[in-house]
């Protein structure tokens, strides 16, 4: 088979990794193809994950703003109301998305293929359409950024009827009256999270003593309180022993502390694995992780010269927006450009109701690194004005700040509008602020952004009160009333 066509740069998958990567080298002149198998460019994230979900989120949310204003609307959701209709916004959404990136691409001199990519040698990439047929595509650089999909355990049937998976759990018909949740982690939380807010019965249970381990214990007892509230159940500590379909309608669920839990559906949440099997590593020498992991450099490139991977292909964090960076910098490696100072500072959003977000230290990494010698500072949203109006007095923003210097360590929120307001404390962060600054500027009022004043007096009034308790303070204050009289 001879070659058919010459690039500079292929990029295998069309997600926001594969995006920016492909536009990061068509900006710095390079020829570029960009292949994926779905017929339309987003990958995963779009057309299975981040905007599917966050579309039934908003919908949720809207839902409950009705129910909370009932006095006002004769509201009533229908006992067998369609997953669909809930999300009739979708389409619309997708095809806008798509469409907009799609002729972005173009307009860059991007070439888009539809169809199954393969690496031949490190300058060589097979491709095979739906149709059966393959060409050669030539290039000086590849970079894969192919995705992941969601783990199955072996010892659970997902039919992606009743059983489901993160990708199927969309494609029911109408809502359940139970769902059972396995898992604990961001995509269990947020869809737990979110059909318990449509009503539905869910239970979740992980073997986690709660759900987002890895989040301040602050929020995710936060989060977890709301979950509950609104009816959802989650089982602590505890594994599975049996998870079968009755073949009726019910998904029986045995727990390994005798718990027997039974559900119209279920949703098996257990991670994900990088979407790297076809690819032909193997065949190259490339050997593959834990979950189907590459292995790359600081630069992003493997073991092979001139073959990158960024993204989920290649472990966590597993955040879009870091993907994104990946695919910058991987480029900027390949061409000998600078890319910058490597990033460090990575906020984390997690779209559940309600949403948490954090950046920076969490409490018990700043312990370790400056002992007692911090400050915690929290607000919460019942005493910002914005959330009593929006009805988010739940709501919490935890600030951590070194208590020599004010500097501001990490911050940690959870409520509505948390993925968003995150990000000032992460440009505070960056900027080697200390506390202050939300004290000596000027922020809009009534917004969530008042937490951080909140926050951030309360850490001067803490720092304060630590400060009067030293004896050398005390000294100083006796020799100061002295003169004074």
């Amino acid at each position: 088979m001879s070659i058919e066509e010459e690039f500079d740069l292929i990029v295998i998958g069309s997600g926001p990794g594969g995006q920016k990567t492909a536009i990061e080298g068509a900006n710095a002149g390079l020829k570029v193809a960009l292949i994926d198998r779905e017929r339309k460019v987003g990958g995963t994230c779009v057309h299975h994950g981040t905007i599917p979900s966050k579309t039934l989120r908003e919908a949720a949310l809207a839902i409950t703003t009705l129910r909370r204003n009932a006095d006002v609307f004769d509201f009533k959701l229908k006992d067998d109301m369609e997953v669909s209709t809930l999300m009739k916004r979708l389409d619309s959404v997708l095809g806008s998305y798509t469409d907009f990136i799609s002729e972005y691409l173009t307009s860059q001199g991007i070439s888009y293929f539809h169809g199954r990519a393969s690496i031949s040698d490190a300058n060589t990439v097979c491709l095979t359409t739906l149709k059966g047929s393959s060409s050669l595509l030539s290039t000086k650089y590849i970079v894969i950024a192919t995705g992941s999909k969601p783990r199955t355990p072996a010892d659970i049937e997902v039919d992606h009827e009743n059983i489901l998976d993160s990708d199927s759990i969309l494609s029911m018909i109408y809502l359940p009256r139970s769902l059972t949740v396995v898992g604990g982690g961001v995509i269990a939380s947020e869809y737990a999270s979110i059909f318990s807010l449509l009503g539905v019965k869910v239970t979740m249970f992980d073997r986690t003593s709660r759900p987002l381990m890895f989040m301040e214990p602050e929020c995710t007892e936060k989060f977890l309180n709301h979950f509950t509230t609104n009816g959802g159940e989650y089982i602590g500590k505890a594994k599975y022993e049996s998870i079968k379909w009755d073949s009726v309608s019910q998904v029986i669920t045995k727990l390994d502390n005798g718990t027997v839990v039974s559900s119209d559906k279920m949703l098996v949440a257990q991670g994900r694995i990088a979407n790297t099997h076809g690819l032909g590593l193997e065949d190259l020498g490339i050997e593959l992780g834990r979950n189907g992991t590459i292995s790359v450099d600081d630069n992003y490139q493997t073991s092979i010269e001139g073959l990158y991977a960024v993204g989920d292909v290649i472990g966590p964090p597993s955040i879009a927006s870091v993907s994104m960076e990946q695919g910058r910098r991987a480029i900027c490696h390949a061409l000998g450009t600078d890319p910058g100072s490597k990033f460090e500072l990575v906020p984390i959003g997690i779209n559940a109701v309600p949403e948490l977000s954090s950046v920076g230290l969490s409490e018990d990494q700043a312990r370790e690194k400056y002992g007692n010698d911090i400050i915690i500072g929290r607000a919460s949203f019942d005493e910002v004005a914005r959330g009593q109006i929006a009805g988010f007095k739940d709501g919490l923003l935890k600030m951590i700040a070194d208590s020599k210097t004010l500097k501001i360590l990490g911050v940690h929120v959870v409520a509505e509008g948390a993925t968003d307001l995150i990000h000032v404390g992460e440009m505070a962060i960056l900027n080697n602020n200390d506390v202050r600054v939300f004290l000596e500027n000027v922020m809009n009022f009534p917004t969530l952004g008042e937490a951080y004043r909140i926050a951030a007096l309360n850490i001067i009034t803490k720092h304060a009160e630590r400060l009067a308790r030293k004896p050398e303070s005390r000294i100083q204050n006796l020799i100061e009333q002295a003169e004074l009289n």
